[in-house]
């Protein structure tokens, strides 16, 4: 169940509350990416104790590691990662896109070749969904084919055919008890597209709406275009999740468009990179100008990182290779990430979040270096 509580004057933000089977999640939200069933470099004491609400989770590497068999046997996801909160699982839709030089798609699904040893793997609607009621997540996904930014457009029709043929058969395979099950919309830059695609998604009555093909390979401000495009679409009762986004001034652009939930690596990834977050942008911590510097990675931060250590220790960490460096980075980044979210969602309380977006967008500075994989360069944000 989802409630809207509060939606902001200016902009599109909402403040709401989804009720999950095993927990409430205030929205907006950032969803910690746990692929194999674990934060990289965190521990779940830790993902507790910095106020993660919600996980995410994927059918696809799950499904091959360790094997649904081990999975079943310990009892669902929650119970084999001794997480008790809500989890939301990825479809494997995602590595439609992602492993497309290993993978065929069929009418009925897609056929892999394990990125691992090569061996066969098929998923389609009943599969993906089969998974994913056997690793008991509170969220599942519905089975879809993501397209390439700047492929053709009859590629991108097919893409949303098919979406919306394996969601209709998403819809009617079992769900572990509780389980909410979300749509995602696809269309590619095409807004004819998207629009067709939200509301024949709409009219089948999912529990949520994810805006999918985003973070593809496109600019910063078709990715915002694409939101822009799906949004209006989605029925205002039900969550908003942008999948796979993005940087901290990109979250708070995409709230202003009224998206809800996101998930992205990009906090625990940058961080094994020696790079950190802050208010200011991103900031190598690796540098040699934090040689002698022994104030934390940003003041006033309550992360356990900034609370006990110096940017010229963590340098010194991650320099020698020692594993703690890259520990602390992604527990400040993902730290850093969450309190985000949690002054967006004060901001809206108070009514007050253009002044806090206005803000935050002004005073931070992205790097191209950062943004590299998923995330396109962001260069700027631009208002709706």
């Amino acid at each position: 169940m989802f409630e809207l509580l509060k939606t902001d004057e200016r902009t599109r933000a909402r403040l709401g509350r989804l009720t999950l089977s095993r927990g409430v999640v205030e929205t907006p939200v950032f969803m910690p990416v746990g692929t194999q069933a674990s934060v990289k470099a965190l521990d779940p004491r830790e993902l507790v104790e910095m106020g993660t609400k919600i996980l995410l989770g994927n059918t696809y590497h799950l499904s091959i590691r360790p094997g649904m068999d081990i999975i079943r046997a310990a009892g669902g996801l929650h119970r084999f990662m001794n997480w008790h909160s809500p989890i939301l699982t990825d479809s494997g839709g995602f590595q439609v896109f992602s492993l497309a030089k290993i993978r065929k798609v069929k009418p009925h699904g897609v056929e892999f070749r394990s990125h691992l040893d090569g061996s066969a793997l098929f998923l389609g609607p009943k599969e993906a969904m089969e998974i994913q009621k056997d690793l008991g997540s509170d969220v599942a996904m519905v089975f879809d084919e993501c397209p390439p930014h700047g492929c053709p457009l009859g590629t991108v029709q097919g893409a949303v055919e098919r979406t919306l043929r394996w969601a209709l058969e998403c819809r009617e395979q079992p769900r572990a008890e509780g389980q909410q099950v979300f749509g995602i919309v696809q269309g590619g830059s095409h807004e004819g597209l998207r629009r067709s695609c939200a509301e024949k998604l709409v009219q089948m009555d999912f529990d949520g709406y994810a805006i999918g093909g985003v973070s593809v390979g496109e600019p910063e401000s078709e990715m915002m275009k694409a939101v822009e495009m799906t949004e209006p679409f989605l029925p205002p009762e039900k969550p908003r999740y942008a999948m796979g986004l993005g940087t901290p001034a990109q979250l708070v652009e995409l709230v202003a468009r009224g998206v809800d939930m996101f998930d992205c690596v990009l906090p625990t990834r940058v961080a094994r990179n020696g790079t950190a977050f802050t208010t200011l942008g991103t900031v190598s911590i690796k540098g040699g100008f934090n040689k002698r510097d022994f104030k934390p990675i940003e003041e006033g931060c309550e992360c356990y990182a900034c609370q006990h250590f110096s940017r010229a220790y963590l340098r010194h960490l991650l320099n020698v290779n020692e594993i703690l460096g890259l520990r602390m980075l992604s527990v400040h980044n993902s730290h850093f990430y969450l309190k985000v979210m949690s002054d967006i969602r004060k901001s809206l309380a108070e009514g007050t979040f253009a002044q806090f977006r206005d803000d935050f967008v002004a005073r931070y500075v992205p790097t191209r270096r950062v943004l590299e994989g998923r995330i396109s360069s962001a260069q700027g944000s631009v208002k709706p």
